[in-house]
């Protein structure tokens, strides 16, 4: 299934709120679109929406950030496919919760839903002082 938002800041609600209802409970999803598309900041509003209170940041250099026990954040800019398995990240993916994975290659997407993972793709393009949202679950 496939749906796009045209959305402001102040209208992420909306986003969030088809999200909650669509994505189940355990789900990859991936964040595509250019530097400052606004991936961080969509993943904010998500933490928002679950009750989470802390500032989100992008996990550029940590590689992960965890929110509460049901929300994951990574980062995969500055490593390879082989890094992220190296450094055992894969293995987090196991956790019950949201994983929200900002610049993810196709042959890793490829593989996690190959190996049998719940995801889904949200890509993100400046419009105006808006943002359109295609989000595929």
């Amino acid at each position: 299934m496939r749906e796009e938002f045209v959305a402001s800041l102040g209208q992420l609600d909306k986003v969030v709120d088809y999200l909650t209802r669509h994505i189940s409970s355990d789900c990859i999803i991936f964040l595509s679109g250019d530097l400052a598309a606004g991936k961080t900041t969509l993943s904010s509003a998500i933490a928002v929406s679950q009750g989470i209170t802390s500032s989100v940041t992008s996990p550029t250099f940590s590689l992960q950030q965890v929110y509460g026990d049901r929300l994951f954040h990574y980062d995969l800019y500055r490593i390879t496919n082989d890094e992220f398995f190296a450094l055992g990240l894969h293995e987090e993916l196991d956790r019950t919760g949201w994983h929200l994975i900002e610049w993810a290659d196709q042959s890793l997407k490829s593989f996690l839903v190959n190996a049998g993972y719940n995801t889904a793709s949200i890509s993100i393009t400046p419009d105006g002082d808006s943002r359109k949202y295609s989000i595929e679950v």
